[in-house]
């Protein structure tokens, strides 16, 4: 299992608009494209002094699953258009991390 993590930042004032296109549009899309090996999707908000923190941590099943959402340069970040213009600033490239182990209270 492969973690993506990537970071976006918003003013206060765009960061409710961000959160509902991350909801009703970006996520939606990308769980329409049927991924294999796409497991899901997290999100995280932090509301900093003058800017407000997203980060979006995505499951795969192996990098072969991430390069098919982010293309042969699969480090490269994965932000559409919609979302650039309510952004004030975003990792360029996202960190992959191997998940050694993963418990859940069952």
């Amino acid at each position: 299992m492969i973690s993506r993590i990537w970071h976006g930042y918003t003013t206060p004032e765009n960061a409710n608009s961000y959160e509902e296109l991350l909801r009703n549009e970006i996520f939606v899309g990308i769980r329409g494209r049927n991924i294999n090996g796409f497991q899901e999707i997290q999100l995280f908000r932090r509301d900093l002094n003058n800017e407000v923190e997203f980060i979006t941590v995505m499951w795969f099943d192996s990098i072969e699953a991430i390069r098919a959402f982010a293309g042969d340069d699969y480090e490269a970040a994965v932000v559409p258009p919609k979302a650039r213009a309510v952004l004030s600033r975003f990792d360029e490239r996202s960190q992959h991390y191997e998940v050694r182990e993963r418990v859940k209270n069952e």
